[in-house]
């Protein structure tokens, strides 16, 4: 393992039980540890975690022939010890310097978490390297364009590189039997949403069968970050998903300074806490204005929309961007909050509180809303569990995880989150949550505005250090925002993989839409409410 990885770390078995490996504790807030693993341990990790109630966080594959002579796949666990990264060098590929590599396939983990199916079909579209034994091995981001021998995050490749349009014929899942159709939506929708495709198969308009076909806006990002310092990917880093800039930055500075052992001062901290919760409640706003709009009741639309643009100007006067971008930087943040900016927050989340509990009795005592929202997009508890369901919408079946509560850090380690659940599933439930969650994120940022403990916002980031790693885990707005960093011997991004909670719940609204008429599918997606963009680097 790296030197920057070599702190104390506990035995093995407790980390996860009845995986013999050596691991490694990695440097940051959250308990995250690090192993080297051959491929009967990689085997026997997928049963180790469901055993433990443990879910997969992210699967992806690495290029490390220049410096190491293999490829090799990596895949994080989070069990209730905290992260768990475990890395698999495929020793058998071809070194460098003899030619073009054909690396061996490496063990299918869809099997037992089918949410990695998806990982390991995109894993294998931009490193060629294959799930041995998985189901489902169809193409996923590469589109027709691309030539069969091109994968972007081989060193080979520039990332310029460009290619003509082409016809594709893509393999969908057929349903058949008397009456059954199929209605095709997308990619290219009405109004400015991300693109994606959607086929049903449908009985009149009850839905027997959806299934999705995403990577339409591969941006090569994951490509982009290769080369550059650990300062220079923080911006790349914020603009994974626009909606999501906060989460998504302070995971790749934690991730970063983990990498670098840099600390931050408890200020900075406090300050990327509010910025978070400023960025959940902008997002949940949003989403229940659209879910009253998707149910014909254009007030709660209008009403929402108000208070957003109200909060993302406020944003803007805070930290220069109605979004945040950008303020969370490598070793804390780019302004510190004025004493005068930080005594109107309390006053500014009364107003929004009052309003909101004003708007919600009127969704809750609105009889065809609940008649909409009700038993609409059902996700059981035991179905999430399955799924591997993260975020929100596993919360809103009733189970989940939240890590300000569940493994906080600082400042969430003093200002005890209540991670709000509730039991339905559907959009009712899903509804739900965004209201409780937005009235704890104002309670949070009233407590953080009068507690912000006093001292610098920011340290310097110090050297990366060659052949390092590191990784930075938030719970974002919609679930487990993962970042992991490896550098190269130069102290380099060698890669850095960005993970959004989007993975995990795209296969849920397969599922959810069963048995539900097609004019609530928007209802449905907009209750999920989950990103392209995020996963689909």
């Amino acid at each position: 393992m790296s030197p920057v990885d070599s702190s104390p770390s506990p035995a093995s078995g407790a980390v996860l039980p009845g995986l013999d490996c050596a691991f490694v504790r990695l440097a940051g807030p959250l308990p995250m540890h690090r192993a080297r693993v051959n491929r009967a341990q990689w085997r026997a990790a997928p049963s180790a975690v469901r055993s433990m109630g443990g879910r997969l966080i992210a699967l992806w594959g690495i290029d490390r022939r220049n410096g190491q002579g293999h490829f090799a796949v990596a895949c994080c666990y989070g069990v209730g010890a905290g992260l768990v990264w475990l890395d698999l060098p495929l020793e058998e590929a071809t070194p460098a310097d003899q030619g073009a590599p054909i690396p061996t396939s490496y063990p299918d983990l869809s099997a037992t978490f089918p949410a990695a199916a998806r990982m390991q079909r995109a894993l294998a579209d931009l490193t060629g390297l294959q799930a041995s034994g998985a189901a489902d091995t169809r193409n996923w981001l590469r589109h027709a364009a691309w030539p069969a021998d091109y994968f972007p995050l081989r060193r080979e490749p520039s990332g310029r590189e460009r290619f003509a349009g082409a016809d594709e014929a893509y393999p969908f899942v057929t349903v058949e039997g008397d009456g059954v159709h199929e209605i095709a939506v997308g990619p290219v929708h009405a109004g400015i949403i991300e693109p994606g495709h959607f086929r049903f198969s449908v009985v009149g308009e009850k839905v027997l069968r959806l299934e999705e076909r995403l990577g339409y806006t591969h941006k090569g990002i994951e490509k982009r970050f290769a080369g550059l310092s650990l300062e220079r990917g923080a911006p790349l880093a914020a603009r994974v998903s626009g909606d999501s800039t906060v989460a998504y930055g302070w995971a790749y500075c934690a991730a970063a300074e983990s990498l670098s052992r840099a600390s931050v001062p408890a200020r900075a901290q406090w300050l990327r806490a509010l910025a978070l919760e400023r960025e959940r409640v902008a997002n949940h706003l949003a989403d229940l204005g659209a879910l009253g709009n998707d149910a014909a009741f254009a007030f709660g639309l209008a009403q929402f929309s108000r208070m957003r643009e109200d909060w993302l100007r406020r944003n803007a006067q805070l930290c220069g961007h109605r979004l945040l971008m950008d303020w969370i930087v490598p070793g804390g943040v780019r302004t510190d909050l004025a004493p005068q900016a930080l005594a109107q927050i309390g006053a500014e989340c009364d107003a929004l509180e009052e309003q909101v509990r004003a708007i919600q009795a009127i969704y809750d005592g609105h009889a065809g809303l609940q008649d909409r929202f009700a038993g609409t997009g059902c996700i059981s508890a035991a179905l999430a569990r399955q799924l591997n369901c993260t975020g929100l919408a596993a919360r809103a079946s009733g189970v989940g995880s939240d890590l300000r509560a569940d493994l906080a850090w600082a400042p969430y380690d003093t200002l005890h989150v209540n991670a709000m659940r509730a039991a339905g599933g559907d959009v009712a439930a899903r509804v739900a949550v965004r209201f409780a969650e937005v009235y704890e994120s104002l309670r949070l940022l009233r407590l953080m505005a009068r507690d912000l403990p006093p001292g610098p916002c920011s340290e310097p980031l110090g050297a990366a250090g060659a052949n390092g790693a590191g990784a930075g885990w938030v719970e974002g707005w919609r679930g487990e925002v993962l970042v992991t960093l490896e550098t190269d011997e130069r102290g380099l991004l060698l890669r850095a993989h960005c993970h959004d909670p989007s993975w995990q719940n795209w296969p849920a609204l397969e599922h959810a839409v069963i048995g539900n008429i097609v004019p609530d599918f928007p209802l449905i997606n907009k209750s999920f409410n989950l990103s392209y963009s995020g996963q689909d680097l």
